[in-house]
């Protein structure tokens, strides 16, 4: 429950910071994102074995399968809920909480239905961050890497990998790598429907 109460107050403050300082980062974001990943791989890469990586590939593979379609028909069943039109209940959740991608490519079709876009797969990394280590406590750790989708790759990886441990850590990684390289060919593929 403590890093919980870390994560809301450090998100409050960067909220209350920017609203007074609101410095030109330019793409440092970017680049943070390739060192996070580097790092990751590098410690993937001092702390598993070939066999340990063997052991992991079924699980590993069919986790991300899961979680797309169940991102899929959770987007569906809300839009059936919401009386929206089907497809944009079904890409929005074909984002699978890549929200820097599924925003723009939606808002190509509908700058409205981006924006929800964008805020439901912001929503859903900021619940993983926060909901990751009490999930753990019901459901099984490899599981619950599902509710991150693509950020288990990146930016959800560093609170799956304390909670859940080094085991998960790797299927997280893999889950997250496999979905952010089918995103951005489902998205568009269900937009163009």
């Amino acid at each position: 429950m403590r890093f919980l109460f870390l994560v809301i107050a450090s998100l409050t403050l960067g909220i209350a910071v920017g609203q007074v300082y609101s410095p030109n980062f330019g793409n440092a974001y970017e680049i943070t994102l390739y060192v996070l990943i580097f790092l990751i791989g590098m410690d993937l890469g001092l702390n598993f074995n070939g066999e340990e990586l063997r052991k992991l590939g079924r699980e590993a593979l069919t986790l991300p399968i899961k979680t797309l379609v169940g991102s899929i028909l959770g987007g569906l069943v809300a839009s059936l809920l919401l009386g929206i039109e089907p497809k944009w209940g079904l890409a929005i959740g074909a984002g699978c909480g890549w929200y820097s991608l599924t925003g723009p490519l939606i808002a190509q079709y509908s700058a409205v239905y981006g924006a929800v876009g964008f805020l439901g797969n912001l929503m859903r990394e900021i619940l993983t961050i926060t909901l990751y280590p009490v999930a753990i406590r019901r459901i099984d750790p490899e599981k619950a890497v599902a509710m991150g989708g693509a950020t288990t790759m990146d930016t959800t990886l560093p609170v799956i990998t304390k909670f859940g441990g080094r085991k998960v850590s790797l299927v997280a990684f893999v889950h997250g790598f496999i979905l952010t390289s089918v995103v951005p060919f489902v998205v568009p593929l269900i937009l163009s429907l």
